[in-house]
């Protein structure tokens, strides 16, 4: 028991935490361990090319940030947040289930023209899908519900976040491991399968465990989702009939990355415009700016993770093309390069936590836009290290591991200045009513940041004949120009957050 009081506490926390971070380290395990093999999949198995692959990619990543808007509102006015995660949870699963089925592997004939298995394919959308439509369902209602675990000023709640985040990062460590290695050792039928069994245990941590919430995350009217209102149909069934038929038109954007770009614009545009009205015309003054702060800080979240999410585009690839993939004389597989991130949040999120709840004990700790500014400056900080590790690498030879790790680790303390920060932020800055929305559209800004990412890794595209290894020399300084533009453009961003910071300080109305 908190002292005082009558919650149940586990390490100083609700311990309603514990549930939602296993859940979430499950779901975070399919997610990441799916990533790390998909574009590899992609590209060798029905062996596209750079730029469609990059195309794919972006679509899905892009559309799985885009769909806790609709997550969000459905959660908020319908089902509530336990009841959206619980389906999200089950079509996810269903959807990495559908990812084990890999069907005849790509040929080349002897013009050049490559055939691959049209129906592995339609089921690789499909399964594509059913993982966005559930995400949306789960993505954002998991941190609403983190959120609501602390009352209003309570300083536990950035170190809760950072906890929650150091469960995502558990799952997608040991995902980006087991999953690479199975799927480039015995098939990419094994990787996939292993992120569904993955998602499945998610799904059972949250139904043996939604006791502990306590009440959270609860239908908005019970009673009216019980009620028959089109034949014997509730709107509680028609509710979740209408999200899981859903995934038919996502199953066609997936398939069209320019569709997606468009509809993107679109969706993003009207968002947020509603959000700026509703502000205006509903909102008292106070909570009306924490609004428009809130609005205000999602370029530069976009930006930072536009630079971040090149780990599963350009980054994945140079990986693969111009790294020496060994430790202590063991072969390291290109998608187990993407456990190094995760690792480095395991390792380093307890201390960021600490460090905050210190600084904050002295009256020091960063204001939200500061620690933003720090993030960027830290991922501009490693895309330089990468061009360093270049530019000292001897022409013909690949860069050495450990160039990629150091600047990946300046990308991930980056990360944990803004992740964690933002979905906190979110959660302190929004009213509760549209708590639910709020992380909706913040999600949104990860939707544009994925679409950008996948435009900025095609700018680093390396023309080849389908299945041909690229030659290392030909990729490095290719890879290397497009790794110093996004640094450069990232410490600019860092340096004009922190002109804007005052002005965002006083729109947060004492919000840190």
């Amino acid at each position: 028991m908190a002292a005082g009081t009558m919650e149940k506490t586990f390490l100083g926390h609700p311990r309603g935490l514990v549930i939602l971070f296993l859940t979430e380290m499950w779901e975070r395990f399919s997610y990441y361990g799916m990533r790390s093999i998909l574009l590899f999949y992609l590209t060798r198995h029905f062996l596209f090319g750079d730029t469609p692959a990059y195309g794919i990619y972006s679509a899905y990543i892009s559309l799985i940030y885009i769909s806790p808007i609709i997550g969000g509102f459905v959660a908020d006015r319908y089902l509530g947040f336990k009841r959206a995660i619980l389906l999200g949870g089950i079509l996810i699963a269903c959807g990495h289930a559908g990812m084990a089925f890999e069907g005849a592997q790509a040929t080349i004939d002897a013009a050049g023209t490559v055939a691959r298995d049209g129906f592995a394919l339609q089921i690789l959308y499909l399964s594509l899908a059913l993982i966005i439509t559930g995400t949306g369902l789960l993505k954002a209602n998991i941190s609403s519900i983190v959120g609501s675990l602390y009352a209003e000023g309570d300083r536990r709640r950035d170190a809760g976040f950072t906890l929650f985040y150091m469960g995502i990062n558990i799952g997608a460590f040991i995902a980006s491991l087991t999953c690479a290695w199975l799927g480039e050792t015995y098939g990419w039928s094994w990787g996939f399968g292993a992120a569904g069994i993955g998602m499945a245990l998610g799904v059972v941590t949250f139904i043996l465990g939604r006791g502990w919430l306590e009440g959270k995350g609860m239908p908005p009217d019970p009673v009216a989702l019980e009620r028959r209102v089109l034949g014997p149909m509730t709107l509680n069934q028609i509710v979740i009939l209408g999200c899981v038929l859903m995934v038919l038109p996502v199953w066609l954007l997936v398939q069209n990355s320019v569709i997606v770009g468009g509809a993107l614009g679109i969706a993003g545009g009207l968002a947020i415009l509603a959000v700026v009205i509703y502000a205006t015309m509903k909102l008292e003054p106070v909570a009306r700016d924490r609004v428009f702060a809130i609005l205000i800080l999602m370029p530069f979240h976009s930006l930072f993770w536009a630079f971040f999410e090149q780990t599963g585009t350009s980054m994945a690839l140079f990986a693969d093309r111009g790294v020496e993939l060994s430790l202590f004389g063991l072969a390291v597989a290109p998608g187990q390069i993407q456990a190094i991130n995760p690792l480095c949040i395991i390792l380093f999120a307890p201390v960021i936590a600490w460090i905050w709840l210190w600084l904050d004990r002295m009256g020091r700790e960063p204001h939200i836009p500061l620690k933003f500014a720090l993030g960027l400056l830290q991922i501009g900080l490693g895309f330089f290290v990468f061009v360093i590790g270049i530019e000292m690498t001897a022409q013909g030879d690949k860069v050495g591991l450990g160039w990629l790790a150091f600047g990946i680790l300046l990308h991930s303390t980056g990360e944990l200045c803004i992740s964690p920060v933002g979905l906190s932020a979110v959660t302190k800055l929004s009213l509760a009513r549209i708590g639910g929305l709020m992380m909706g559209v913040w999600f949104l800004s990860n939707a544009f940041a994925n679409y950008g990412a996948g435009l900025i890794a095609m700018t680093a595209s390396i023309e080849h004949a389908p299945g041909e290894e690229v030659d290392v020399v030909q990729a490095l300084p290719i890879y290397g120009e497009m790794f110093y533009s996004v640094g450069w453009v990232a410490v600019g961003s860092a340096a004009l957050l922190m002109v804007l910071s005052p002005l965002l300080r006083k729109l947060m109305h004492g919000v840190r």
